[in-house]
Order: structure tokens, then sequence, then C-alpha cells
């Protein structure tokens, strides 16, 4: 049921149809929710506005003011307090959430020019998905692509960790016969690697001008024999300190840095 809080409507029942949309969507149940992405809070809404997602959805909290620069017509529903509680899934609610579009990527567009791209494969912690989706459009990647295995771009966890990042690096989903195409392509594959792998190329020395994939594995395991075997090079980050390896979202990040700064260094001497 709804009640009036002066002249706006509140939802007061858990079962009311958008409500239970949104809390489908928070849970991952793409059938349920319409296809549609959940977000929560200021900072995701603003940047999700800032990238032009198209939003279906804002749900507010009946304690809290509209936010500014909704688009015109689209849909605002005012939450009872425990309902939007209900709903979202951090402890403690901003009372702003929002269904959107998510965007679609294919494989064709992150390939212009010559392409700096980073490959997750099979990587099961979202929040490193999402670190680095932020480290790729930092770093100035033209795509992430991800590999069976891998968590959703668009979990809650991965969103948070993207810091709205998501909204504007292009995520494909790809298989090995599309990573073997990619290579017959021009894009050399660069595995990354523990320091203790033979052959492996310290990242510093490592090529990391024309295009490019830098492949990151499986957080416990590593990369695949497969994936190994096709790589054109193995790169390695040296790391004088006591430690076995670095976190997939570090190693990632840190290659990226890498490929960026090459590039920058190329770029600046070709323009003189």
């Amino acid at each position: 049921m709804d009640f009036e809080l002066g002249a706006r409507p509140v939802v007061t029942s858990r079962a009311n149809a958008r409500v239970k949309q949104l809390r489908a969507a928070f849970a991952g149940q793409a059938r349920l929710s319409g296809d549609l992405v959940a977000i929560e809070g200021d900072n995701l809404l603003s940047e999700a506005l800032r990238s032009g997602m198209v939003l279906k959805t804002i749900f507010v909290s009946e304690g809290r003011e509209l936010p500014r620069g909704l688009p015109r017509g689209v849909e605002v529903m005012w939450l009872s307090a425990d309902v939007f509680a209900s709903v979202v899934e951090t402890q403690s609610p901003q009372g702003v959430a929002a269904l959107l579009v998510p965007p679609v990527a294919k494989l064709e567009d992150v390939l212009t020019g010559e392409p700096l791209l980073l490959i997750a494969a099979g990587l099961q912690d979202p929040g490193n998905l999402g670190t680095l989706v932020r480290s790729a459009e930092a770093f100035g990647a033209s795509g992430v692509l991800t590999t069976s295995g891998t968590a959703s771009a668009w979990n809650q966890k991965a969103l948070r960790a993207s810091a709205g990042s998501v909204f504007r690096m292009p995520v494909v989903a790809v298989n090995d016969s599309d990573l073997s195409e990619l290579q017959q392509s021009g894009v050399r594959l660069m595995a990354a690697v523990a320091e203790r792998e033979i052959g492996a190329v310290e990242a510093q020395y490592a090529e990391f001008a024309g295009a490019c994939a830098v492949m990151i594995g499986n957080e416990g395991a590593g990369l695949s024999d497969a994936l190994l075997a096709l790589a054109d090079v193995q790169v390695t980050i040296p790391c004088p300190g006591k430690v076995e390896s670095l976190n997939a979202a570090i190693a990632g990040s840190l290659l990226l840095y890498e490929a960026s700064r090459q590039r920058a260094r190329n770029k600046e001497k070709s323009d003189r």
C-alpha cells in the first residue's frame, strides 16, 4: 500500500512491483529485473548521470531530498525508510538508488587504432574486477575483456570498486577463440606472471607500444596453461620485498600504468 507524504505518494509495501524489480537487480537476477542494473548512493548516481546512462527509475527514501540534475521524464518513486533499507545491500543506506540500462559493448568497439586492453581471465573477486576497470580508465585503456569464470562487472561490489568507471569503460565478454582472433589481428597478448617464472620479462623492459592486451589470471591459480601458451610474452613485476605475488588488481594496475607511461613517452617523442 501507499500513503501520501504531503503531495508525494510513498510506497510502504515491499511487494510493490518496482520494489521487487529493484531487489532483483541488486541480487543480479537479470530475468526478474528486466536486464536492468541497480545502483545505490549519490556518488554512483552522479557518475551514471555524468556518463549519460539511461535511467529507468529513481528510488528515494522518504527522509531525504530529490537528487539534482535528474533527466526529464525519469520515473521517481518515494519509499518508506524501512522498505528502502530492505532492498539495498549496504548497512547504512544513503537513501537513493536507481535502475539503469547497462551499456552493451562489442569486441570491435575496443579495437580502434592501437588498443591497450586488459583481459581479466577467471577473476572471481568482483572487487578486483571493479578496481581493474577503474585503473583501465585511469591509464587510457581501450577496454576490458572478461573470460569465462570472471565476475560480472555489474556485481554490486564491482560497481562500487569501479567508482563509476564501468559506465564509461567498455567491458566485453570473450572466449578462447576470440583471443586467438585478437592475436591474429595483430594484438600482442602479454601474460602477467609471478617473478619466479623462467623467461618472464620485467615490466619496465617489456614493450607495451602498439596494440596489446595484458592478461591477468585468477587470484589463486593465475593464468591457465592454455592462455600462457597463447601469450606472445610473459611479463612480471619485480618485487624486492619478501612476497610471493601481488594482488591481481594491483598487478594489473601496475602493468597498465607502465603501458600508459611508455605510450606517453613514445607519443612525446613522435610529436617532437
